[in-house]
């Protein structure tokens, strides 16, 4: 039973690393790190870029301060993704619901979110390799509240507080002397800002616009072993959009982001925690630095007037020694009165990679 518990927690684990920087060599490992995941089809198909946009509901997870400017009506966003096909495992998949409301009495805008990754279904046998009916699901989910307001015409600030469940064997486990659950609770918050240009050159003016987002701060996770417990995956997100053309009809935005893990591990066990990883996270000089940041970069063009049809197209890079996905990003979406239909697909991937063909799904609501 023993040994059963312990590989249902290593599969599970496994499934999940995954999907954080896939085939690493030197990647910092972190927790949880389902809540890294892109949602929405739309900024994923624009090479999951749109922290300096973040004008939907799923402002919630790219800068949440988007939601600053978003002073009227209620949205309902919801994106599907049967996750890393790759692995050919059909009960893994992905959900992301968000909804955001402006509401005048507070002076800003509310937001909520529920991000969920089904594992699967994890097999059980016993030490002999014999099925034991014991099999069960392993899943993580965050539920997240956000408030954004406007201290500024052109500036926004949001800030999001979260609480993330893992749950990646139901039972106690025991591994050698110490024993524990595959379960984990713990919360983080998120802090932004998105500053939308309202003067200056005519080049600039309501057209440009740049964002941060430092997000997932909070106490480290721990299944086993307190004492081995792993560091959140802390992420600052900086992003900068340009709307290259506007006009009855047509309307096409580049825009480009750029992310770093704040994680630092002087050892296997030893890790900082988020607030002193914040400055220690940084090393390697110019060069150790530029090659821990991921860079995407991505195109959103609509058609019609009001905005109707929209093709996208992106690039995500990670460095080789650190993480090493590569991808090309495609991507389409479709408005109708109160509705809204996008999705996107990822191509250009390496070989076999997990992330290969992965499609998201998305449905909006305005009203």
């Amino acid at each position: 039973m023993k040994v059963r518990l312990f590989a249902g927690l290593v599969l599970a684990v496994l499934a999940l690393l995954s999907i954080d920087n896939s085939y690493a060599q030197n990647t910092i490992s972190t927790g949880v790190p389902f809540l890294l995941i892109g949602p929405n089809s739309r900024f994923t198909g624009m090479g999951e870029t749109g922290t300096a946009i973040s004008d939907d509901a799923t402002a919630m997870h790219w800068n949440p301060s988007g939601l600053a400017f978003q002073t009227t009506g209620t949205e309902i966003n919801f994106t599907h993704s049967p996750w890393l096909p790759g692995l050919g495992l059909s009960d893994l998949f992905y959900d992301y619901l968000a909804a955001k409301k402006y509401i005048k009495s507070i002076n800003g805008t509310v937001g909520a979110s529920l991000t969920y990754l089904n594992i699967g279904e994890v097999i059980t046998t016993d030490e002999f390799g014999n099925l034991t009916g014991k099999d069960y699901k392993a899943y993580e989910f965050a539920f997240a509240l956000g408030y954004a307001t406007k201290v500024s015409k052109p500036v926004g600030v949001g800030v999001v507080a979260r609480l993330i469940y893992s749950r990646l064997s139901p039972d106690n486990v025991t591994v050698g002397n110490e024993k524990g659950t595959g379960t984990a609770f713990t919360t983080s918050f998120d802090l932004s800002m998105l500053y939308k240009m309202d003067r200056g050159p005519k080049f600039l003016k309501d057209k440009f616009s740049v964002g941060v987002n430092l997000s997932n701060m909070g106490p480290k996770i721990s299944y086993v072993d307190a004492s081995q417990a792993d560091p959140l995956p802390t992420q600052l997100r900086f992003g900068v959009s340009y709307n290259v053309l506007r006009n009855e009809g047509n309307d096409l935005t580049i825009t480009a982001d750029f992310a770093k893990l704040l994680v630092n591990r002087n050892s296997p066990t030893d890790v900082d925690p988020f607030y002193k990883a914040f400055f220690t996270s940084w090393k390697g000089g110019i060069e150790g630095i530029a090659k821990s940041i991921q860079t995407s970069v991505g195109a959103e063009y609509w058609y019609g007037s009001p905005k109707l049809i929209a093709l996208r197209a992106g690039y995500f890079y990670e460095d080789p020694s650190n993480g090493n996905r590569r991808f090309v990003t495609l991507g389409a979406g479709l408005r109708y009165s109160l509705y809204g239909f996008d999705f996107s697909y990822i191509t250009g991937t390496e070989n076999n990679h997990p992330l290969a063909n992965t499609l998201r799904f998305g449905l909006l609501v305005n009203f």
